[in-house]
Parts: C-alpha cells; sequence; structure tokens
C-alpha cells in the first residue's frame, strides 16, 4: 500500500535534491518498481531502482535526516557570521566614536588657544597702540626742541606748546592723526588750537645720565632709567632723558631718529664749544642724545667707562645737559641725576643755571653704587665754570677724608633736593652707619633728605603665568608647570628625570665676586644629597676664561651641568625648573636674579656654604623698604644647607614663603615707583 500510494499520487522533498517521483509495472509475482528522479521541471534525470518497500524507506529517511542537520549547521554558521560581523560593526562604531571625541576635544582645546591667542594679539594691540601714543607724542615734543633751537619759536611758546601735548596728548592725537607729516608752520598752528584747554597734571622729569637699555647698557643704571621711565609714564606722568651720543651706540635701536640741522653750544674750559643733538625715542621714551664736535673723542671711544679724563668727558656732558635744556627752553619739575658721572649738575644748577628760566625744577641724586667716589684735583671745578674757593669747602665738595681733594659724589649729596640710595636688602641707618664709603659724615648731616629705594624688574617679560618661552605655564595658585618646566629643564640638559629632585640654578656675571670656595662646598655637599646644580654664564665675563675652566673642573659632577654661553630661553627655563636660585648678592640691580627667582616660584639664596658666614637679617630700622623686609625675613637669613634643611624637614613653611613670595609685586610698577612718585612730590613743595 506505502508502494502503491507512492506510485499513484507522487511526491516530493523540499531538500536541496532534485525532484524525485516515482512509477512502477507489475508482472506476474514481481514487486520490483522503478523509482524516476526529475528535476523541477519534469524531466528524468535518472532512474532509481526500489527492491522493496522498506528499503526505500530506510534510505529516504536518513536522507532527510543528513539534509535536515545540514540545514541547522547552515543556519548557525549564519547566525554566528552574522553575529560577528555586528560584532565588528560594534567595534568599528566605537573607535568611531572615539576618533569623534578626540576630535572633538581637540578642536575644543584648539578653539581655547586661539582664543586665549586672540585675546592675547588684542592686549599686545592695545599696548602697542599706547606705545605708539607715547611715542607719537614724544617725536611731537622733540621736534618742539628742534623749533627752539632752529628759532623758529621762541623758548616760552616751546614750553606752553609742550605742557599743551602732556596735558592733552589722547585729544591731539584724535583730532590730528596725520599731524608728524605737517610742516612746522601747520603743526604749530593746529596745536594752538587746543591751547585753552590746558589741565595740568603729572610730573615733567628729565634723566640726566650716562646709560639706558637697551642703547646704552653698561651698568645698574641703564636698566633703572628705562624701568623707572616706563613705569612712570604708566602712571601718567611725562619722562624724558639726555645721553651722551657714544660711537658705539647702534641708532638703529631708536624710533623715529633724527639729527637736528643746527648746532648749540655749551661752555668748557673758557669757552664756547658746538655740539649736535639727535633725538629719538626708546621703549616709549624720548631721548636727546649730545654730541660734542671740538671734544668729539670724548664719547667716541670702545668703552664708557674707565679712561683717565673720565672726569672731564662727564663734566662736558653735564654742563653741556644743561646748557641744552636752558636754550631749548624745557622747564622740568625735577632734573634727576644719578651717580658721580653726573653729580656734578647739582652745584652747577644751583651756583648757575637755578636763575635761567629753571626756579621751578629741582635736583633729585639717584645713587646707585656710593662705593665709586673719584677725587679731583678742585681746581678742575673750574673747567665748567664753577668757582672752586667757593666749593672746596668741608660742607661742600671737600672729601671728608682728602682733604686736598674734591669729591663728586659729595657735592651731588649735598646740592640735591633728595637722595636717593639704592639697595634691596639695607635700611637707611645701615646705610649711613655701615655702607656709607667714608661719607657717613655727610649722610649724617643729611639724613632728612636721604631715602633708599629699591630696584624692580619687567614683570611683563618676567611673568610665569604668561612667560611665552616656558613649556607650560604656572602660578601660585596652580604649580603644576613648574614641576612640567623642571622635567623639561633636565631632558633639555641630559640630567635624571625626577620632579621630586631639588634644582638648583646660578647665572654668573663676575667670578671676582664670588667666594670659589664657598661655591664649591655648596655643590660638593649638594650633590651628595643628589642635588642637581646648573650654571650659566651671563653676558660677557669679566673674569679670566681660565678661572672660569678652573671652577668648572672642579664642581664637575653626573648632576652639575655648566653652560659658558647665555641662551635666553634656557635662562627662563632654569628660572621656571629651580628650586633654588643661588645668588651671588641679594642685591642685583643689573640683572635682578633674586627678583625674578622669587616671581618664578624659586629661593634666592646669597652664596655662601656655613652658617656663620654673612647673611642679611631683618632690620626693623623705621626706614626699611618693603622688598629689604620682606627678603632678609625669608631668604635672606638662610645658608644653602639651611635652606635644604628646611625643603626636605619643613616642606609646608618652605612652600608657604615660596608661594608668597610669587604673588608680591616687586616690578618698577610698585614699591621703586611709588618712591620716587612721593620724592617728586616733596620736593616740588619744597
Amino acid at each position: 500500500m506505502a508502494i502503491h500510494a507512492l506510485t499513484t499520487t507522487g511526491f516530493s522533498f523540499h531538500l536541496p535534491f532534485p525532484k524525485c517521483t516515482a512509477a512502477y509495472s507489475r508482472s506476474a509475482g514481481d514487486r520490483a518498481g522503478t523509482l524516476c528522479c526529475s528535476s523541477g521541471d519534469g524531466d528524468l534525470s535518472g532512474l532509481i531502482n526500489v527492491s522493496s518497500e522498506s528499503e526505500f524507506e530506510r534510505r529516504g529517511g536518513a536522507q532527510m535526516a543528513k539534509s535536515a542537520d545540514g540545514e541547522l549547521r547552515a543556519k548557525n554558521s549564519e547566525i554566528w557570521q552574522l553575529f560577528r560581523e555586528a560584532q565588528r560593526n560594534i567595534l568599528s562604531l566605537d573607535k568611531q566614536r572615539a576618533l569623534a571625541v578626540e576630535e572633538l576635544n581637540k578642536a575644543i582645546s584648539e578653539k581655547k588657544v586661539l582664543l586665549e591667542r586672540i585675546e592675547e594679539l588684542e592686549i599686545e594691540k592695545q599696548a602697542m597702540a599706547r606705545k605708539d601714543q607715547v611715542s607719537i607724542c614724544w617725536e611731537l615734543l622733540l621736534r618742539i626742541d628742534s623749533m627752539v633751537l632752529t628759532g623758529t619759536i621762541s623758548s616760552g611758546a616751546a614750553s606752553q606748546m609742550r605742557q599743551l601735548i602732556m596735558d592733552q596728548k589722547v585729544s591731539i592725537l584724535d583730532a590730528f592723526p596725520e599731524i608728524l607729516q605737517k610742516k612746522d608752520a601747520e603743526l604749530l598752528a593746529e596745536l594752538r588750537q587746543l591751547s585753552d584747554r590746558r589741565n595740568k597734571n603729572g610730573f615733567h622729569i628729565v634723566h640726566i645720565c650716562t646709560e639706558m637699555a637697551p642703547i646704552a647698557s653698561f651698568g645698574a643704571v641703564a636698566s633703572f632709567v628705562t624701568g623707572l621711565s616706563q613705569a612712570l609714564q604708566r602712571k601718567g606722568n611725562l619722562v624724558e632723558v639726555i645721553l651722551p651720543k657714544y660711537g658705539s651706540m647702534d641708532l638703529n635701536e631708536v624710533q623715529g631718529i633724527r639729527e637736528t640741522e643746527v648746532e648749540y653750544y655749551s661752555y668748557y674750559n673758557g669757552q664756547l664749544h658746538g655740539n649736535k643733538i639727535w633725538t629719538g625715542v626708546i621703549c616709549g621714551i624720548g631721548v636727546t642724545f649730545i654730541q660734542p664736535l671740538y671734544y668729539s673723542s670724548f664719547f667716541n671711544r670702545e668703552k664708557a667707562y674707565g679712561y683717565s679724563d673720565d672726569f672731564e668727558r662727564f663734566m662736558y656732558f653735564s654742563r653741556a645737559a644743561l646748557d641744552y635744556i636752558v636754550k631749548s627752553g624745557k622747564k622740568p619739575d625735577v632734573l634727576h641725576i644719578h651717580n658721580w658721572q653726573t653729580a656734578i649738575i647739582g652745584p652747577l644748577f644751583w651756583d648757575i643755571f637755578v636763575q635761567q628760566g629753571l626756579e621751578g625744577s629741582r635736583i633729585l641724586f639717584t645713587c646707585h653704587d656710593i662705593h665709586a667716589q673719584p677725587l679731583i684735583q678742585p681746581e678742575k671745578l673750574a673747567l665748567c665754570g664753577l668757582d672752586p674757593t667757593k666749593l672746596h669747602r668741608p660742607d661742600r665738595l671737600q672729601d671728608n677724608s682728602n682733604t686736598h681733594l674734591a669729591n663728586i659724589m659729595k657735592g651731588g649729596i649735598v646740592y640735591s633736593n633728595k637722595v636717593a640710595i639704592m639697595s634691596s636688602t639695607h635700611s637707611k641707618g645701615h646705610i649711613i652707619h655701615s655702607s656709607s664709603h667714608g661719607l657717613e659724615t655727610t649722610l649724617n648731616m643729611h639724613k632728612d633728605k636721604l631715602l633708599v629705594s629699591p630696584c624692580g624688574f619687567e614683570s611683563s617679560s618676567w611673568d610665569p603665568e604668561k612667560d611665552k618661552i616656558l613649556p607650560e605655564n604656572y602660578s601660585a595658585d596652580d604649580m603644576k608647570g613648574k614641576f612640567v618646566c623642571k622635567i623639561a629643564l633636565q631632558q633639555k640638559l641630559r640630567l635624571p628625570e625626577n620632579a621630586s629632585i631639588i634644582t638648583v640654578g646660578c647665572f654668573l656675571s663676575d667670578l671676582s665676586d664670588v667666594d670659589k670656595e664657598d661655591l664649591i662646598a655648596i655643590v660638593k655637599n649638594g650633590t651628595r644629597m643628589a642635588v642637581q646644580f646648573i650654571f650659566m654664564t651671563t653676558g660677557k665675563m669679566t673674569s679670566g676664561q681660565k678661572e672660569l675652566e678652573s671652577l668648572q673642573v672642579r664642581i664637575e659632577d653626573e648632576n652639575v651641568r655648566f653652560i659658558n654661553r647665555h641662551d635666553e630661553t634656557l635662562l627662563h627655563l632654569i628660572f621656571g625648573g629651580s628650586n633654588i636660585i643661588l645668588c651671588q648678592s641679594l642685591h642685583d640691580p643689573i640683572l635682578q636674579v633674586p627678583l625674578k627667582a622669587m616671581r618664578y616660584g624659586a629661593a634666592p639664596i646669597a652664596i655662601t656654604s656655613n652658617d656663620n658666614g654673612f647673611r642679611h637679617f631683618p632690620d626693623h630700622d623705621y626706614e626699611t623698604t618693603k622688598l629689604a623686609m620682606f627678603i632678609n625675613s625669608t631668604f635672606g637669613y638662610l645658608s644653602f644647607s639651611q635652606a635644604l634643611d628646611e625643603i626636605n624637614n619643613n616642606p609646608s613653611e618652605w612652600n608657604h614663603k615660596v608661594f608668597d613670595a610669587m604673588t608680591k609685586d616687586f616690578s618698577w610698577d610698585a614699591e621703586c615707583c611709588d618712591i620716587y612718585l612721593s620724592a617728586y612730590t616733596a620736593i616740588k613743595s619744597l
């Protein structure tokens, strides 16, 4: 029956092999049949002989089971393939998402940097605009000086025009943006339109000196004159500088440099001698250069100082500067003179020039180096028109020890309305009684007009929060960048890289001022404690090269590096990466290393290896500067070994000192400027 049903109805399997149909023919006693297989279109593709019903069923069932098992494996394989493909897609999407997040963070970071740069450029633009404004005003003022010398206007009219420019500089520049291109007559006509709007404010200060950074940098006076002048002008005062025209000067550093068309004459050695005047602007400050014609060799030399006729050279310049001020019709509030080189202006002013239109002017004398006191034969005072018999007296220019000689420094003290002595560590009392170098009697007699001032530094160029040279900026509130700077410094100099290692920087300018045995002892003791030392020479060393090489050999160690050149980038990185800066002196008016060190979170420690050496202890004299009080009470009393002990054993106290120092403002704009403004105010009321 099974075969009958199969042959009469036919069958097919939905399996992956051809469609099968069955048919048979009977003969007597024979049940044999034939199974025909055909493709789906009904064509016979072959015949299968079926010998019996049971055999066919057995074979058909096996084929069906085999086919079902194959189908299951195929479906499982397909599912796993889909799963693996889904996994790959998910991983790819995750990777793309991570890249997208990274790109987004990068874009956010770049946007932040861009916004910061835009802000910096805007600040620089505003600063440049202010600088250009000041420079333009100074070019106007110097144009007026030239008009006086050429006789275009009188000295009285020039004085009024100068005051007008000082008081109305913003209005002038707004009203006449192209004013510098106008001819002299047009310039005067337009200035007179504003003459009824005068409103005096601020001081007019004239520095008469022999140095000014960056064009004539020979010592402490140079950075002081530029730094203080800029600070004073930022506070609304008008400051100008009169300098000798040294032959070694690079006048390309002077903005708007111009030579006046006429000569002017000054007195020297019984005669009038011609001088050329050059004017220009340096760092936003008006500068006048005096060039002697007959005595052309006075300032056309390799060096500024160190010649046997230095007194004659600078006496000529001092007298010529005063003659120029009178000739140009200037009426400054203060004549600010510096060191012995222009100290003779004090007696010259009161004995000769005060009655030549300078009745309203006063003299302030700054002593940057009280040790430098050249003594001369009194008769030489007559070279500039002074009377030696009137001045060579104990209460005037006669030297306190060598009474047959005249002391020019003493004359500056006696004949000035105020005397400022520069010191970052000492009080007024200490200077008078312990550091006067033979002038104690004079200083004590004039102590009421004596004041002490610290130096400053240019904070816009030395600020770890904005320093573009550092690999990462930092502040007292966030010191992470300082650790980055230390690692960068160690990498650059191939020192062991470890932010916890104490790193010490030291800048050498003159080995003659350094106790080399103390310095060597510091290095040897420090390296035993794995302290790292970095020494750099600054500028041209005044001591011998052999002495420098000898020191380098004696301090050689795997933790010591010696850079025998000036490298501005590395200089900033040493300040940024050091814990301590060894200082030749805590009073450093030329390089201002202690002030920069404190700003960068490094402790300034004076070079001395033993605790019995001279230290700067707090001076409670009521006439002590804020800087002296601070530096002496924090780092001045510490030897190097004591500093290391405090870092290792009392880190919280040490960090408090360092952070406190970083937040103090010891720039030119701070205490130094305030002291001089107070002094100017006091002498103008005399």
